[in-house]
């Protein structure tokens, strides 16, 4: 089958592949991913470990001298939940991703639930850099865009602070020039 046949017009993302055939063109070839850095897990990690380790301690104590030393046995239950989100932590920011292409932005994140947000440059609004007490402690900053559409709004957690401004400048910069024609 041929490229420019009758039965191949008015398939819109349909490109042919190096062996002749018809297929569709992977999104990922022409695109640069770019992950977040390690000091989002280790930020994360930080908060899990002491908001269970405390809750492991207190239950501990709570039921020791409440209930009996055989029910404090019940204070390792957070600990395994402590395991468990140790691990899912890792999952879930090396899921975290980000690209810029020629007109939009996309954000890849999720494990379970794989999530795709493609913020066209033209619709952006506002681009904000935000950076609460905790991830300033661990030289965090958040990128915060805000569109025409609530419903493609996205954020880019746990960057360093120099590329979160970085990227919050070429943003704006590509947004108003993208939007000039409208």
């Amino acid at each position: 089958m041929e490229t420019g046949s009758p039965e191949n017009a008015g398939t819109a993302g349909v490109e042919p592949t190096a062996g002749g055939q018809v297929g569709t063109a992977p999104v990922e070839a022409e695109t640069v991913w770019i992950g977040l850095p390690p000091g989002l897990l280790r930020m994360r990690r930080l908060l899990l470990v002491v908001w269970l380790g405390l809750l492991a301690v207190g239950l501990g104590l709570l039921l020791g001298l409440l209930a009996g030393p055989a029910w404090a046995a019940f204070a390792l239950l957070p600990l395994a939940l402590m395991a468990w989100g140790w691990v899912m932590l890792g999952r879930n920011w090396a899921s975290w991703r980000y690209a810029e292409r020629a007109d939009d932005l996309l954000i890849s994140r999720g494990v379970l639930w794989q999530e795709e947000t493609v913020v066209p440059y033209g619709r952006m609004q506002l681009v904000e850099v935000t950076s609460g007490p905790v991830e300033r402690h661990f030289g965090l900053a958040s990128v915060q865009l805000h569109t025409a559409a609530a419903a493609t709004d996205a954020t880019i957690p746990g960057l360093d602070p120099a590329e979160a401004e970085r990227l919050r400048d070429r943003l704006t910069e590509l947004g108003e020039a993208r939007s000039a024609g409208l």
